[in-house]
């Protein structure tokens, strides 16, 4: 019979294990029903809606920049996800740093400008940090479980 290793040592340490879930759960708490989600909602709406019309607008100028292009199109497309409510929290981080490139890398004509790509910064990360709410797609795919539990199991049915 082969000797182990460490006989005859007792191990006192405890190994912690997690049973991984949906990895998407973990980056927002809840998924608000009610005003709090209607709030959400409203949030994504008006900020998709906005990213989505810049967007655009971005694509009809005249700009021999590729990097213009890029930034123009990750605010569409990502507006656009928005609004569906798809991937919040790392879309909305990654219009967040677009929006902030947009700001304070690229010439701005106006201060006006400027201030509305940090504006829409802002509202990115508050909506990567908020989460979808209950009425979007995230919601749908990654939400809240029900569990229905039959307790009539194993029990003789009542006459």
């Amino acid at each position: 019979m082969p000797r182990k290793p460490f006989e005859g040592v007792q191990c006192r340490c405890e190994f912690h294990t997690m049973e991984l879930g949906c990895p998407l759960q973990r980056l927002f708490s809840t998924f608000p029903n009610g005003w709090p989600g209607a709030g959400l909602l409203l949030l994504r709406f008006c900020l998709g809606i906005a990213l989505v019309c810049l967007g655009t607008a971005g694509f009809s100028e005249k700009s021999s920049e590729p990097t213009a292009f890029v930034l123009n199109l990750i605010a569409g497309v990502g507006g656009i996800f928005l609004l569906a409510g798809l991937w919040t929290p790392p879309i909305g981080a990654m219009i967040a740093l677009d929006e902030a490139w947009m700001a304070l890398v690229l010439y701005s004509p106006t201060p006006a400008n400027t201030r509305t790509h940090i504006f829409l910064a802002i509202l990115a990360a508050s909506t990567a940090m908020l989460g979808p709410g209950a009425w979007s797609i995230d919601a749908r795919l990654f939400g809240r479980k029900r569990f229905v539990i039959d307790r009539t199991r194993g029990k003789r049915p009542s006459l």
